[in-house]
C-alpha cells in the first residue's frame, strides 16, 4: 500500500531521479554550491541576495503540471520580476554579475559589530556557508514547496484521486498574494523615492526638513508599521501556502486538520523567523544612524499594522 503522507511523498519525490521534485531540489543544491563558491572568489557575500528574487519562481516553474501549479508559477514569477527590478535599481546587479552592491549588513556582521564571534575569519567562513549560502537557499526552496504539494496532488491519482480543478481557496490565495505584492511594491517605491530625494537634497546642499531631517520614512504605509515591505513579503509567502490547502481541499480521505496543515507550512514559518532576526538587525543599524528612530519605534509596530496610524506620521 502506498504511503500517502505529504512529507513521505515529498521526500520520495526529491530522492527519485528524474521527477519534478528531484529536479527542483537538485537545482537548489546547485544554487547553494554556486553562491558559496562565487562569494569566496569575489569577496562579495550578497550572491544569495542576487538570486533571492529568482529561485522561488524557478522551482515553481519546474513543478508545473496542471492549472493550479501554473497559477502558482505565475504569481511567483510576478513577485520575482518585481523584486528583481527593485534589487536592480538599487545597484544589486552589475557587470560582472558576481560584483554589484553588497548588503551593508554582511559587512557589519563580518566586523563583529552585531555578533562578536563573527569577527573571527574561520567562524565567518562557517557562517557564510551554513547561513548565507546553505540555509538561505534552502529557505528559498522551502517557501516554494507548496508547489510540490500541488504537483503531488495532481500527479498521484492513487493517493489523491483525479479531480483537482481550481477552487475557492485558489482564488483567495491568488487575490491575497497579488494584493500583498501590490502593498510591497508601494512600500518599496515609497522608500526608494524617499531615499533618492534625501540624497538629492544632501548632494545639492539643500536644507533637510521633516522626515528628511530625521533620516527615515515615517508617513504613508510607514505610519502603519515600520517595515511594511517586510510585512507584505511574509504575508505573501504565507498566502502561497494556502495554494497547498486548496490542492488538498477536495481529497475526501483527508481530515480537516490534514487539509489545513501539511509539511509545506515550514517554509513560511521559517521565513517569518528569518525576518524577525533581519528586521531587528536592520533596526539596530538604523538607531545607530538616526537616534530619533527610538521614538518612532515606541509609536509604530514593526510588522503587525497599526491601522489607526501613528501620531509620529509627518508630511513631506
Amino acid at each position: 500500500m502506498t504511503e500517502c503522507s505529504i512529507g513521505h511523498l515529498m521526500w520520495e519525490g526529491m530522492t527519485t531521479s528524474g521527477t519534478g521534485l528531484a529536479n527542483a531540489w537538485n537545482t537548489c543544491l546547485f544554487f547553494i554550491g554556486l553562491t558559496y563558491a562565487v562569494s569566496l572568489l569575489s569577496g562579495n557575500y550578497s550572491q544569495t541576495d542576487k538570486l533571492w528574487s529568482i529561485t522561488p519562481w524557478v522551482y515553481a516553474g519546474i513543478l508545473v503540471n496542471d492549472t493550479r501549479t501554473l497559477l502558482m508559477a505565475f504569481v511567483a514569477t510576478a513577485w520575482g520580476l518585481r523584486m528583481t527590478y527593485n534589487f536592480s535599481r538599487r545597484g544589486g546587479y552589475t557587470w560582472p554579475p558576481w560584483l554589484g552592491e553588497e548588503d551593508y549588513r554582511w559587512a557589519i556582521l563580518k566586523r563583529g559589530d552585531y555578533i562578536a564571534a563573527l569577527k573571527n575569519p574561520f567562524v565567518w567562513h562557517i557562517f557564510n556557508f551554513v547561513f548565507i549560502s546553505f540555509y538561505q537557499n534552502v529557505l528559498l526552496f522551502l517557501i516554494a514547496v507548496p508547489s510540490m504539494v500541488a504537483h503531488l496532488v495532481a500527479s498521484n491519482e492513487e493517493c489523491f484521486g483525479n479531480n483537482h480543478p481550481l477552487n475557492f481557496w485558489d482564488i483567495v490565495a491568488a487575490v491575497l498574494y497579488l494584493a500583498f505584492l501590490l502593498l510591497e511594491s508601494l512600500a518599496d517605491n515609497a522608500q526608494y523615492a524617499f531615499q533618492t530625494e534625501k540624497y538629492r537634497c544632501k548632494n545639492a546642499g539643500e536644507p533637510l526638513e521633516g522626515e528628511y531631517k530625521d533620516g527615515f520614512l515615517q508617513s504613508g504605509l510607514f505610519a502603519i508599521c515600520r517595515k511594511p515591505n517586510y510585512a507584505a513579503e511574509q504575508a505573501m509567502w504565507c498566502t502561497y501556502y494556502l495554494f497547498s490547502v486548496a490542492a488538498l481541499w477536495p481529497v475526501e480521505s483527508l481530515s480537516w486538520t490534514s487539509k489545513w496543515f501539511n509539511a509545506s507550512i515550514v517554509g513560511c514559518l521559517l521565513l517569518m523567523s528569518l525576518f524577525q532576526g533581519s528586521g531587528r538587525m536592520t533596526e539596530y543599524v538604523t538607531i545607530s544612524k538616526y537616534p530619533s528612530y527610538v521614538e518612532y519605534q515606541k509609536q509604530v509596530p514593526l510588522y503587525l499594522p497599526n491601522l489607526l496610524g501613528s501620531s509620529k506620521s509627518k508630511s513631506t
